[in-house]
């Protein structure tokens, strides 16, 4: 199990010296997330608070998450990058891949990308994406992404997506491990039949241990039971060595952590942000 370090709601220009600083300490990996606006009028409902409100404020920063991986990647060796969650479904999927490709040629690898068909209506309504059909969109851009990213001429012609023989380069010269996001069942059942591990929003052990018990469930039922499954998790009752290790037996494989805020708040300076990474490893990390 590595240690991840969510940065989303971070001011842009602190990304790479808390990358710079988590490789440094020995953390895993960096977690970036993705939303293209924030509308004037929000009336989506966010399905992941008891009020339905986002945990962000409308003027909250969020870098388009390849360019940040590129920014990132640039300034470490080691560090991956896990992003959780693009909305691949938002974007025509050739080119989106174009652009995950690049940053995983230019990073050497380092990337993982989350996907998921996203809850916000006004962001599918801006880009004239139809929101009841995101789902199907985005298991059909997963078919897509991965054939492009094979390498060689490839051509498609499905439901959404329809192109004659096409070659992309360059191309990673290792598969890009794709996560499957979200909690509801047909989410659970595409991660579990189509995807390399699945990435978790903020969940509790109880929550976790039901989505566990749930994906191995439709592994089994995908024929998929014995091939390497990732888990990336963030849990809001985890804080303590112990707890930690809980989650490494469940077979959690990226936890989640922010570890400035068990020391302050989130109007941190970078520098304190930083001090906070170097302290959780020196407390945390270390002794695991």
């Amino acid at each position: 199990m590595e240690f991840y370090i969510a940065v989303a709601y971070n001011d842009p220009a602190h990304l790479c010296e808390i990358a710079r600083t988590a490789e440094e300490a020995g953390f895993g990996g960096i977690v970036v997330s993705d939303h293209m606006i924030y509308p004037g009028d929000l009336k989506t409902p966010y399905p992941y608070t008891s009020h339905g409100r986002p945990r962000w404020e409308h003027d909250t920063p969020w870098p388009e998450p390849m360019v940040a991986v590129g920014a990132m990647s640039a300034v470490t060796t080691r560090l991956r990058f896990l992003c959780s969650i693009y909305l691949l479904g938002l974007r025509h999927p050739v080119m989106a891949a174009k652009s995950v490709s690049t940053a995983a040629v230019m990073s050497n690898n380092r990337l993982t990308l989350g996907v998921g068909a996203g809850w916000m209506r006004e962001e599918f309504d801006l880009l004239g994406v139809p929101f009841e059909k995101r789902g199907r969109r985005l298991t059909e851009c997963i078919e897509v992404f991965r054939k492009v990213l094979a390498g060689g001429v490839v051509e498609h012609h499905g439901e959404f997506f329809d192109f004659e023989p096409v070659e992309m380069s360059p191309v990673p010269t290792q598969t890009i491990p794709i996560y499957g996001g979200g909690t509801s069942k047909p989410a659970l059942r595409r991660a579990a039949a189509l995807c390399d591990g699945w990435a978790s929003e903020i969940q509790t052990t109880e929550e976790l241990d039901r989505i566990l018990a749930e994906l191995a469930a439709l592994r089994t039922e995908a024929g998929r039971a014995a091939s390497p499954f990732g888990i990336c998790a963030a849990l809001r009752d985890v804080y303590d060595a112990d707890g930690y290790r809980a989650m490494r037996d469940r077979g959690v494989s990226e936890l989640i952590t922010v570890p400035w805020l068990f020391y302050g708040d989130g109007t941190q300076s970078c520098e304190q942000k930083c001090d906070g990474i170097r302290r959780f490893a020196d407390e945390v990390v270390s002794r695991l």
